[in-house]
């Protein structure tokens, strides 16, 4: 915090600090849905400057963490196919599957490449058009609009050797699955700023009136999870249940509806299985039929896999909010994020990533 911010900044962190000690005279929880709330958290060392009575729970905001292993060796098995290009994002290539990751797939002669976008993929494919360039399509709704406008232009533009292969997640099923868990005590949520931007928050308004778990959509600054936490217990002190807003500058509560429109025009819901959660009824995002020339289960008739956890990895109870990282017996120990064991641990939106660069090292 100190680095970060000027007089005015810290005079302002200091007032909402002084607000949270005032309202939270009793135990509080609080899950992050984020990935991107956890790096902040950590990185301003905000659990440490909060009185003990609120605990901040990581939950599963990472996409990268929470694909399933089976998904990861599916892709893993289509990337070894040969003419076969394997297009992602950086944070995917070291994430390991049950003997290998997409790292050791390239050093052993497999084509796969790094992009920074759906038009860096879409590119690859008008370049090399004897290839099959497979987009590997992972995250929640915050980057399916470009995924589904990706393919949209490779239908109109008939680029037959582009394809996706569909692992995106969607948020408000995981948080209704959450909310009936009963191993988890959570009390409120701080809900996804960039995916309520998408989504608005006419899909999570049941968490506040069907469960009475009150959320707060809010950005990645301190100060701005700080005023999270202050409108969190706000309504707590006056009895209130409800989604609001403290993201204003981007988020609105019918989202965008330009983007959902392709969503809704490219993808359709679907069931998936989440990492340490098992199979969530409509949670997924599968290409509609319409589009079935550009997706890659179809095209190259992917068998699918049952694969096991990795022994000893806690990913699935960290994503869950059961744990912290550093109880893993694994964290810091066996698993860094050079030599990485689990997905929460490589990806730069993991919780245990998260711990680990920001966080107290001990774990003795």
């Amino acid at each position: 915090m100190k680095k970060k911010g000027s007089k005015e900044l810290m005079d302002k962190a200091d007032i909402l600090l002084a607000e949270i000690r005032t309202l939270a005279q009793s135990p509080f929880s609080i899950m992050e849905v984020c990935g991107t709330h956890t790096v902040a958290i950590a990185k301003n060392a905000l659990r440490e400057l909060l009185p003990k009575t609120i605990r901040l729970i990581s939950g599963p905001g990472c996409p990268v963490c929470v694909t399933d292993n089976s998904d990861i060796d599916r892709y893993l098995y289509l990337a070894a196919q040969p003419n076969v290009m394997t297009v992602t994002f950086g944070d995917m290539i070291r994430v390991p599957g049950t003997k290998k990751n997409l790292q050791e797939l390239r050093a052993e002669g497999a084509d796969v490449r790094v992009v920074y976008s759906t038009q860096d993929a879409l590119a690859l494919a008008r370049q090399n058009p004897s290839k099959e360039v497979v987009f590997l399509g992972i995250g929640f709704e915050t980057t399916v609009p470009t995924v589904a406008v990706s393919i949209e232009i490779a239908k109109r533009e008939g680029l037959s050797n582009y394809s996706v292969l569909s692992m995106h997640k969607v948020v408000p099923p995981v948080l209704k699955m959450l909310a009936e868990d009963d191993q988890l005590v959570v009390d409120a949520f701080l809900d996804p700023g960039h995916v309520c931007s998408i989504i608005g928050t006419g899909p999570i308004e049941f968490m506040a009136k069907d469960y009475g778990k009150p959320g707060v959509v809010t950005g990645f600054e301190a100060l701005d999870i700080l005023e999270g936490i202050v409108m969190l217990l706000r309504q707590r002190s006056e009895g209130r249940s409800e989604i609001e807003i403290q993201y204003q500058r981007v988020a609105r509560a019918e989202g965008n509806p330009h983007a959902k429109q392709f969503i809704e025009k490219v993808f359709e819901p679907i069931d998936t299985f989440w990492r340490g959660m098992g199979l969530i009824p409509q949670s997924g995002l599968g290409i509609r039929e319409d589009y079935g020339a550009w997706d890659a289960a179809r095209k190259f008739a992917l068998p699918v896999f049952h694969s096991q956890e990795t022994p000893g990895c806690r990913c699935g109870e960290v994503l869950k909010g059961l744990i912290y990282p550093t109880e893993c017996p694994l964290f810091a120990r066996h698993c860094t994020p050079m030599k990485p064991v689990g997905p929460c641990m490589v990806s730069t939106e993991g919780s245990c990533a998260a711990y680990h660069r920001y966080s107290q090292r001990s774990v003795d």
